[in-house]
């Protein structure tokens, strides 16, 4: 059996990081979306272990010390983490995993694991971006102020990513994504060896 491949997938808050993942899994359901870990609190509908392991900052640094994340950061204020062990069963069981991380914990995963394949998901521009962040009607006025500033200096990291999907149309760049998950997936690959 092959081994999946990790897949990275980072960019700004409300770039649609989420939508394009959704698309794919649905595609290609025996792709893996890692749940994260965070010390945020529940969004309305979340749920522990679905969208994230909501864990108090305690439980989380200990974990961070006992080195069970693949990654982690500090970004608009909460922590977030990869847990290891679930990524790498699920590589050696042969399922292609998803990471949908901020571009901090994607540098760490690149160190770690560098032939990672990394997608950067910009959205078509910042005023865009803000009209989608506000639509959300998750975040306070500070936190949609910290997004875009975030935002900023996140996309400076694209050109690090061997792809960049411009989220401008959503069907369009669905299509894309999925395009490069179909042309990196080794397991999609052998599917189609003769």
């Amino acid at each position: 059996m092959a081994e999946g491949r990790l897949f990275v997938v980072a960019g700004p808050s409300g770039a649609g990081k989420g939508s394009l993942i959704e698309e794919l899994l649905r595609r290609y359901p025996t792709a893996w979306l890692s749940v994260s870990a965070t010390t945020r609190r529940p969004r309305p509908g979340e749920s522990h272990g679905a969208q994230y392991y909501f864990l108090h900052e305690d439980d989380f640094r200990s974990m961070a010390s006992r080195g069970e994340f693949l990654e982690w950061a500090e970004v608009h204020g909460n922590l977030y983490g990869t847990p290891r062990q679930s990524v790498l069963e699920r590589l050696q069981k042969g399922c292609d995993v998803i990471l949908e991380i901020d571009v901090q914990g994607a540098r760490q995963v690149k160190e770690k694991v560098p032939d990672a394949v990394g997608i950067f998901v910009m959205p078509p521009s910042l005023g865009e971006l803000e009209r989608r962040l506000r639509g959300r009607g998750t975040e306070s006025e500070a936190e949609i102020e910290q997004r875009l500033s975030n935002a900023r200096e996140e996309s400076k990291a694209a050109r690090e990513y061997k792809y960049v999907v411009v989220n401008d149309d959503l069907r369009r760049a669905r299509e894309e994504f999925c395009a490069i998950y179909e042309n990196e997936s080794p397991l999609l690959r052998a599917d189609k060896k003769p």
